[in-house]
């Protein structure tokens, strides 16, 4: 059974008054009744951290309530409201971006087979390159470019050019990476010819 509206006001008196019991209490009081009145809206830890809550805010402001605008149960059920719609916003945003970072995450990642593939692939290219005079710096730019590598940076690793300023490194990078394109096309097309 609930306390009475004069129950209530003698309650707040004596935590308003910082009666050390008072606070026991207040606890023991109305967190069954708050973890009832939640228990619709909320998950059942969500109801209870927010009870909590409510009571701490309560305890920790007693006299932000005002006995003359409405009952102890009922400004305690609204903080509790309030923190348990906060936390279920939370979870729901917490879940989108959860979902968004996977959506992410598996549109970019790579399957293992496919890297090794890929590596694989490098390297029989890179062995067919050997005729062709190539520096050790355009063999390990090659090795990138063909491994998927799309950073500039990294590519201006590879070529020796990370001293550059950005926008002379930028210019060098691309210079470079469209040579090497062209050398992987000749290469391309002689083994289409090889072929026919």
């Amino acid at each position: 059974m609930s306390p009475s509206r004069v129950d209530e006001v003698t309650l707040h008196e004596r935590v308003l008054q910082r009666d050390p019991v008072a606070p026991v209490e207040v606890f023991q009081t109305y967190m069954p009744w708050l973890l009832r009145a939640l228990r619709k809206t909320c998950e059942r830890e969500d109801a209870y951290d927010s009870a909590i809550d409510a009571v701490f805010v309560y305890l920790q402001h007693p006299e932000r309530y005002d006995p003359q605008r409405s009952r102890l149960f009922t400004y305690l059920r609204q903080i509790a409201q309030k923190r348990g719609v906060d936390r279920h916003r939370s979870h729901a945003a917490r879940a989108r971006r959860e979902q968004g970072f996977a959506g992410i995450v598996e549109l970019q990642a790579t399957a293992p087979n496919e890297e090794l593939e890929r590596g694989m692939e490098a390297a029989l290219v890179l062995e067919r390159l050997e005729k062709y005079d190539i520096t050790q710096r355009d063999r390990a730019a090659l090795r990138l470019i063909l491994q998927g590598e799309r950073s500039t940076r990294e590519l201006a690793k590879a070529l020796g050019l990370e001293s550059s300023s950005e926008v002379e490194m930028r210019r060098e990078v691309k210079r470079h990476r469209d040579r090497l394109m062209k050398l992987l096309e000749r290469l391309g097309k002689e083994d289409s010819d090889d072929e026919s």
